[in-house]
């Protein structure tokens, strides 16, 4: 007799990476090229937009580092100190331990002879495993990676911060504006698109949301050099 199986891809297990470079990805799009349209509305021309655009890309890639780091390193103490906490309690009171496992699996369904014999064989398998993932909801797949959340952070931003200074490269400075906003629109549309289809989500619906707050970041910012490019000059 042949064993059916079948695989499954579940997008929970792609969560702590995709969200990190999505992040970072969109960031260093709207940022750079919110900056880049700013500082050539104001009347710089292409020397100055383009180091303003290279130091927007370094800054912003270390602050999305940082600020990954430090949040998710957050999350890494808790959940370490929940599992210190709940090592104790395994230690001290074990039969209290034993009936919160029990309790759990009654309210998910089970009744209260079957939901004891599992919590008795899953204590005497793996007892701060079980509770670690059925009482803290803390397990492998979704737990904190610092410093993979910081480096995916850093590398997507500054990818996503490349297309308008390319664009700034290769077009002429009285049309910097208008086409660095063009394509950041285009490739924020892409990247809402691939990080909803990546997650499971509707398609349009991400990439819309993504193209909405990124075409308001760079009006804005070019509605401010434009006010203090003409008050300077």
């Amino acid at each position: 007799m042949s064993r059916l199986s079948h695989s499954e891809i579940h997008m929970v297990h792609r969560i702590g990476w995709l969200r990190a470079a999505v992040l970072g990805a969109n960031d260093g799009l709207v940022s750079t090229a919110s900056l880049v349209v700013g500082v050539a509305a104001a009347g710089s021309g292409k020397p100055e937009v383009l180091i303003a655009g290279l130091a927007g890309l370094v800054a912003g890639a270390m602050s999305m580092a940082a600020g990954e780091y430090v949040s998710v390193s957050s999350q890494t103490d808790a959940e370490q100190a929940d599992l210190a906490r709940e090592t104790r309690e395994l230690a001290e009171t074990p039969e209290a331990e034993l009936e919160e496992l029990t309790r759990i699996y009654v309210e998910r369904g089970l009744d209260r002879d079957l939901a004891e014999k599992v919590a008795v064989q899953l204590t005497e398998r793996d007892a701060l495993g079980s509770h670690a993932r059925d009482e803290l909801g803390i397990s492998e797949t979704v737990t904190a990676r610092p410093i993979q959340a910081a480096l995916v952070s850093a590398l997507t931003f500054a990818v996503g911060a490349v297309l308008p200074l390319i664009v700034v490269l290769v077009v002429p400075d009285a049309r910097i504006v208008f086409l660095v906003a063009v394509s950041t629109i285009l490739g924020l549309a892409v990247l809402g698109g691939l990080g909803a289809s990546a997650g499971g989500a509707g398609v349009i619906r991400g990439a819309a949301r993504v193209t909405l707050w990124g075409a308001l970041a760079m009006a804005a910012t070019a509605g401010v050099g434009a006010l203090f490019g003409v008050a300077v000059g």
